[in-house]
C-alpha cells in the first residue's frame, strides 16, 4: 500500500471529539488525541452516523449484563463496560489520508459517534455506486436484517410475521418480501407505523386482528409478549426467529399448551455469527458489502426519522433515546 500524506499533515492536526457514557444515563462530547495514520491505516472524516436505538439505549442505560461485557464490545469502542463507554457503530465518512486507492472515497465503518478517526484500511467499506452516505447509516441495520432472514430459512410461498416495525424488523420484512411467493406481514403495536410500511410496500397490522398460522415468525419488537404472539400464531413445525436482545431483562415464555404438539422451533439471531450454513463462504466484509448494496432502494429513507447536528448531540442524545418514534436518528457532522 502506498501511504498518500498530502492531507495528514492538515487532518491528522488537533483533537477528535466523541461521545462518551462516563455514567448511566450521561453522555458528553470528549477531545481525544488524533495521531495521523501510520502505513496500513487511513483517517477517516465523519459525515453521518446513525443512532441504533435499541442497543445503544441498553448501553447508555446500563442494561449490559456482566456476563456479556467481552461479547458486547463494538469494533473501535473506547472505555470499558459498565462505564465510562465510548459506544456506536454506524459510521460514514470520507478518507482524508492514507491509502492512495481509497483517498477521498465514502466509506462506512463500524465505528462509534466521533468527528474523525483512524483505523485500519481493512475496517472500512467504500459505498458503492447509487448508495448516499446519508443513506449509507443504515449498513449495520441492513447487515443485521440480512442475517436474521438467513437464519429464519425463508423459502418461496412462505407465510411471514415480523413483530416490531423498528429498523431492523422493517428491514426484515422487506427482505423477506422480495422473495418470490412469499406473504409477508409486518407487526406493531404502534398504528403510526402503517404508514411506513405502506412505503415500502408492505402489509401491515397492529394485532389486533392478527390470526392465522405462520411458517416463520420473526420478533425484532424488544417485547416477550411479541415473542409469546409469534408462539401462539405459529403453525405445525414452524420456525420462531427471536432478533431482539433485551440485555438484562428477563423474559418470560408460554411454552405449555401446545408447544410441544406443533414441535416449534425457536432460534436466536445475532449478527455477531455468520449462519453456519453460510459460513464456508460468507465473510464479514461479503456480508457488509451485501448490505450496503441492498440500500440502493431511494424508499428505505423512510427509516430515517430525524436529524442532529453533531455539536448538538450531547444535549440531544438522551431525548432520541428516550423517544419511541425513533427510527433510524442520523448524526450529520
Amino acid at each position: 500500500m502506498n501511504l498518500d500524506t498530502r492531507t495528514v499533515g492538515k487532518a491528522g492536526v488537533g483533537n477528535a471529539r466523541a461521545l462518551w457514557f462516563p455514567a448511566a444515563g450521561q453522555c458528553e462530547i470528549r477531545d481525544e488525541a488524533m495521531p495521523p495514520p501510520v502505513e496500513g491505516q487511513v483517517l477517516v472524516r465523519m459525515l453521518f452516523s446513525g443512532i441504533s436505538r435499541g442497543t445503544e439505549n441498553l448501553v447508555f442505560n446500563g442494561h449490559v449484563p456482566a456476563g456479556e461485557f467481552e461479547r458486547m464490545r463494538g469494533p473501535h469502542m473506547g472505555g470499558d463496560f459498565p462505564f465510562p463507554v465510548k459506544y456506536g457503530y454506524s459510521a460514514v465518512g470520507r478518507i482524508e489520508a492514507g491509502s492512495a486507492a481509497l483517498l477521498g472515497k465514502a466509506v462506512f465503518c463500524l465505528h462509534p459517534h466521533q468527528d474523525i478517526f483512524t483505523v485500519g484500511e481493512d475496517a472500512v467499506t467504500a459505498l458503492p455506486d447509487g448508495v448516499p452516505p446519508a443513506r449509507a447509516v443504515l449498513a449495520a441495520n441492513m447487515e443485521t436484517a440480512l442475517n436474521i432472514v438467513w437464519d429464519a430459512d425463508i423459502l418461496p410461498g412462505d407465510r411471514v410475521a415480523v413483530f416490531g416495525a423498528g429498523v431492523v424488523g422493517t428491514l426484515v420484512a422487506y427482505l423477506a418480501s422480495h422473495i418470490i411467493g412469499t406473504d409477508v406481514l409486518l407487526v406493531d403495536r404502534n398504528p403510526a407505523r402503517k404508514r411506513l410500511a405502506e412505503r415500502l410496500g408492505l402489509d401491515f397490522t397492529s394485532g389486533e386482528q392478527l390470526a392465522g398460522e405462520f411458517d416463520v415468525a420473526v420478533n425484532a419488537s424488544g417485547s416477550g409478549d411479541a415473542l409469546a404472539r409469534a408462539i401462539e400464531l405459529a403453525g405445525q413445525e414452524a420456525r420462531i426467529v427471536e432478533a431482539s436482545w433485551y440485555g438484562d431483562r428477563p423474559v418470560s415464555l408460554p411454552l405449555g399448551g401446545a408447544f410441544h404438539a406443533r414441535r416449534l422451533t425457536i432460534v436466536s439471531s445475532q449478527v455477531g455469527s455468520v449462519p453456519p450454513a453460510r459460513r464456508s463462504r460468507w465473510t464479514y466484509a461479503r456480508r457488509l458489502a451485501k448490505a450496503l448494496d441492498l440500500l440502493r432502494d431511494d424508499r428505505l429513507d423512510a427509516l430515517i426519522s430525524g436529524e442532529t447536528r453533531f455539536a448538538d448531540l450531547e444535549s440531544a442524545y438522551p431525548a432520541i433515546l428516550a423517544d419511541p418514534e425513533t427510527l433510524c436518528h442520523r448524526i450529520r457532522y
